[in-house]
């Protein structure tokens, strides 16, 4: 295959919510991915063009790897540019390739480092994929990120929840935590598109967490991803990850709990994201379904 050649693309929906793959409620549901699973002959420009074809917010491409398709080298590319890491497509990707090789474990070489991605049945009949993040990090925003982050969201800083501070988290890209003191402040979400683009790219944030806590265990998530050329991400697996490990850093949670991330429902896409949280280890782990949607193109 060359560059020039069309490569196949597949497209997934990645963090499905639990129900029968063909109801209605699931039809429009989770975040889609495109996945290219033989991209060994294609270089960045083909990549590139082919994630902007397909108008996803990522598409995951496999590279290379091993005989058996258990370990393999992934890029992640959106619309507008190259992604580090990417959580929906891994999970994406993953499934996919449990589908064609059996599920079980596989190893995914990013530009961020190993991913290991554990899949399994699940009972509804969808394929499931857990992976590992790298070790996550978490900071205080400092003031400017802050200002100019709620300018361009048209927040005030009275919107925000005073028990979950602002902070920038990794988990393979970094993320601005943001947590809202309503879900009615969550739910209003419209904001300057080139704004909040512009800020993100001058500190390096791939996309915005915005969060409000309904418990202990649960909270409900959107995500901006303007720098993508994507209003909003209807399940973003990367900022899963770095915001499990802001609340580790926080001392949040302080023995293993796995936490329900609702993400989607504002923009009528729910996503379900299972993010699992050890105190004792700097890595995050997160889970979701998938199921193909359309044929390959």
């Amino acid at each position: 295959m060359s560059s020039a050649t069309s490569p196949e693309v597949l497209r997934y929906a990645a963090f499905t919510p639990a129900c029968t793959p063909a109801s209605a409620a699931s039809a429009a549901a989770g975040n889609p991915a495109g996945v290219v699973l033989d991209a060994s002959d294609l270089d960045d420009a083909a990549m590139q063009a082919v994630a902007a074809e397909v108008g996803y917010s990522e598409t995951a491409f496999v590279t290379g790897g091993d005989d058996d398709r258990r370990h393999v080298r992934v890029r992640y590319f959106s619309p507008l540019a190259e992604v580090p890491f990417c959580g929906h497509a891994t999970v994406a990707a993953a499934v996919a390739l449990a589908e064609r090789a059996g599920t079980g474990a596989f190893v995914f070489d990013t530009p961020v480092g190993p991913i290991p991605v554990s899949t399994d049945a699940a009972p509804d009949g969808t394929v499931r994929a857990a992976l590992t993040s790298v070790p996550t990090r978490s900071r205080p925003a400092g003031p400017e990120e802050l200002g100019a982050a709620l300018a361009a969201l048209g927040w005030a800083a009275d919107d925000l929840d005073p028990a979950l501070p602002p902070h920038v988290a990794f988990g393979g890209n970094e993320h601005l935590v943001l947590a809202a003191a309503t879900r009615e402040r969550l739910a209003g979400l419209s904001y300057d598109f080139d704004g909040l683009a512009d800020t993100m790219r001058r500190y390096g944030w791939t996309t915005l967490q915005l969060v409000w806590r309904e418990s202990a265990d649960v909270f409900h998530v959107r995500g901006p991803f303007p720098v993508g050329g994507v209003v909003e991400d209807p399940a973003t697996g990367a900022a899963a990850a770095a915001f499990g490990g802001y609340l580790r850093a926080l001392g949040l949670v302080d023995r293993p709990a796995t936490l329900t991330l609702r993400q989607g429902e504002d923009m009528g896409r729910p996503s379900e994201l299972l993010v699992d949280v050890d105190p004792a280890d700097p890595r995050i782990r997160v889970t979701g379904r998938a199921r193909q949607i359309g044929g390959a193109r």
